[in-house]
Order: C-alpha cells, then structure tokens, then sequence
C-alpha cells in the first residue's frame, strides 16, 4: 500500500486534480473525487510513520512482552499517539482542500455557476478588478481567513491531544 503512496506523492497536486476533474468533467460530486482521490497518500504516510515511532517505544514493548493482544496496543497506545499528527495532517489537509476548490473553481473546473463559490467570485470579479476591487478583494480575505483560522484550530487541537503535553 505505501508503494502505491509513493507513486501518489511525488505527482503535482493541482495537476492530477484538473487532470481527474477535466476526465469526469465539473461539478461538485467530481470536484469532491478528485480531491480526496488525490490527497489520502499524505494522511496514509503520516499516519504509518506516526506509528512506527509509537511501536518502538518502551511502554509499547512492556504491553506486548505482558501479553496485550494487537486491538488494545491499537486501542490504548497507538491511536490515541497519533491522533495529535493526524489532526494536524487533517486541518492542513483541510485548509490545502479550501485552496484547491477555489483554484479549480476560478478555472471553471469546480463548483458550476449558480453554486456559490470564493473562486467563482473571484473568476467573476476579475473583470471588474479597476472598477470594483471589492469583487475580488473580499472572497479573498475570506479565504485567506479560513484557511488561517482552520490553521490555528489545528495548532490548538494538537496541543489539546498530544498524550506527550500532557502533565501528571
């Protein structure tokens, strides 16, 4: 599984996406496809990484040489190890996702008109750029926005869940 990762990971993003999307043709239900067919190779990755690291430590060898059967090893020490290094994968993958739906959507390869969209706004707008700036300026602060705020709840849940923060 982690051979088919790394042939996913090398592969520009935004490239494979318009490639899938351009395949399917554009629409929400594509654009969704695309983007998670396209984007798992980082969660699997991190996720494998995370819990080699966790499977060598030494509480993770006491639990298995006193006979712990693999579900709770999973269950008690592994996941909840990883949880912190998924949800920052996860929010950053999220805020990446907010990013690529406006780009394909500012190239007509996304969300269809009439669904709202901050990369149809901004494809839009531009046409307007002298006249009206606000057309394009404000889908543009509400992306930059959200993606900065996801950014910061990530930050926040890592510290929240990382088993290491945590004081007796």
């Amino acid at each position: 599984m982690l051979r088919i990762t790394d042939i996913f990971l090398p592969i520009p993003f935004l490239l494979l996406a318009v490639a899938v999307v351009a395949a399917l043709g554009p629409g929400l239900v594509n654009l969704f496809l695309a983007l998670g067919l396209t984007r798992w190779p980082r969660f699997a990755r991190v996720a494998y990484a995370a819990t080699l690291e966790v499977r060598a430590r030494p509480f993770v060898e006491a639990s298995v040489a006193a006979g712990a059967r693999p579900s709770r090893l999973l269950r008690r020490h592994v996941l909840p190890n990883i949880a912190s290094a998924i949800l920052v994968v996860g929010t950053l993958e999220f805020s990446n996702m907010i990013l690529f739906e406006s780009a394909l959507s500012f190239l007509g390869l996304g969300v269809q008109l009439p669904a709202p969209s901050w990369g149809n706004m901004v494809a839009e707008g531009q046409d307007y750029i002298a006249s009206a700036w606000w057309l394009i300026t404000f889908p543009g602060l509400a992306i930059l926005m959200t993606v900065t705020g996801v950014n910061m709840i990530g930050d926040w849940l890592r510290d929240r869940f990382d088993p290491r923060s945590r004081t007796l």
